[in-house]
């Protein structure tokens, strides 16, 4: 279950990280899975408290599992004085800090960019936030649905009666993705250069990126993309619609000459593809609910397989519209070898899914999740912390 990781890019680097719920721990997983040593700092007592979102995964919390694999856990009191000096001995030693606590917080423990530079001069510092470490916002905080909001994406999501929170910690995902992608973007430049440079990133920020097309279409069109549920916002026909069987499929049409493929092969109504009302993509757009009638109307008429088929002949990208379940036994995952085993705290193995990028002759790092404070003594240890001053660490709460 647990892969070696000597041949692993990342392997050598060690990387400490105060880090909790999904941003900072996303991040820090895709550096373990790489061969990176991440050594997670939690709470005494519970830990991070993702371990308590739920408990479905054989009793343990689904995020918590997906975020926290090949990681080793120890606790600390970092209000101790012990506690933190135990902190600064594994600064020592590391090239990556990361950390997402309360705003302030870092800054309040010394543990802000400036002064880690200061004390520790090849220490890349990764610090992601609710709105960044300046402005009016920055004393903040900040949880995915609140920066779905903050960012105008829940305005665009759900139906036209309703709005919607995206499925996924969309804000935390992006902003834990740009932090791996500053991460290694500051470890390149170290080696190259030998300047360690620190990292920041927010999740409103990060979202805000990903929300460049909707301002951009608002800004100089003067009003935003209507909500549609899953039809798109600029494209038509591009949605789902209800076959004959009731199953739904969604297809996309990009171009000019999908259009008439539509039309002539699949709609079988070849007079549309000059129709002054579909001409374009913004006629198209302007005219959805008749393009709308008609597209749905020639659903009704086959069954989903058989409408699958036809658009595929008729070279149109189109999907059935899965359920999670559909997704888990996806024939691509199952064929492409996609799952691999991963232990879980108990011993209890789960399936965990491959990182999505494939480096030829690296095999990622599927090691196991660890129980809170599972490598307290053997991190201590290492650091040159004698049994007897573990002990009495321990007696008094200090990790």
């Amino acid at each position: 279950m647990t892969e070696r990781t000597e041949d692993l890019p990342l392997s050598g680097i060690t990387v400490v990280s105060i880090e909790q719920a999904v941003a900072a721990p996303f991040a820090t997983r895709q550096l373990a899975d790489l061969g990176a040593r991440v050594i997670k700092v939690e709470r005494t007592g519970g830990g991070d408290f993702a371990r308590r979102y739920d408990t479905t995964v054989k009793g343990e919390s689904s995020y918590f599992v997906w975020l926290n694999r090949s990681k080793e856990s120890v606790t600390l009191d970092l209000k101790s004085d012990r506690g933190r000096d135990v902190l600064e001995r594994l600064l020592a030693e590391a090239d990556v800090f990361v950390q997402n606590l309360a705003p302030g917080a870092a800054a309040r423990m010394g543990l802000g960019a400036k002064a880690l530079a200061e004390r520790f001069p090849s220490l890349i510092s990764c610090s992601l936030s609710g709105y960044g470490s300046t402005g009016p916002w920055a004393d903040r905080k900040a949880y995915d649905l609140l920066v779905q909001c903050q960012t105008g994406l829940v305005s665009l999501t759900g139906s036209a009666q309703e709005s919607a929170r995206v499925g996924v910690s969309i804000a935390d995902i992006a902003a834990g993705m740009y932090a791996y992608s500053g991460i290694l973007t500051a470890l390149f430049t170290r080696a190259v250069k030998g300047v360690a440079r620190s990292v920041e990133v927010s999740l409103f920020e990060a979202l805000a990126e990903w929300m460049s097309q909707p301002a951009y279409y608002t800004s100089y069109g003067g009003t935003q993309p209507p909500r549609v549920g899953t039809q798109h916002a600029t494209i038509a026909p591009y949605g789902a619609y209800t076959a004959a069987d009731g199953k739904d499929v969604l297809f996309s049409i990009q171009n000019e000459r999908e259009w008439a493929a539509l039309c002539e092969q699949f709609l079988e109504r070849p007079d549309l593809v000059e129709d002054p009302r579909f001409l374009t993509g913004s006629d198209r757009v302007a005219h959805r609910e008749e393009l709308n009638t008609i597209v749905a109307e020639r659903f009704r008429r086959s069954d989903s397989a058989e409408a699958m088929q036809l658009l595929d002949k008729a070279g149109i990208a189109n999907a059935g519209v899965n359920d999670i379940e559909g997704f888990l036994a996806h024939p691509v995952l199952s064929a492409r070898d996609r799952w691999r085993d991963v232990r879980i705290p108990g011993g209890d193995v789960v399936s965990a899914l491959l990182p999505p990028v494939d480096l030829a002759g690296a095999t990622p790092c599927m090691g196991a999740v660890p129980a809170v404070g599972e490598h307290t003594d053997s991190i201590l240890t290492e650091l040159g912390y004698g049994a007897a001053e573990i002990d009495g660490m321990r007696a008094d709460h200090v990790v």
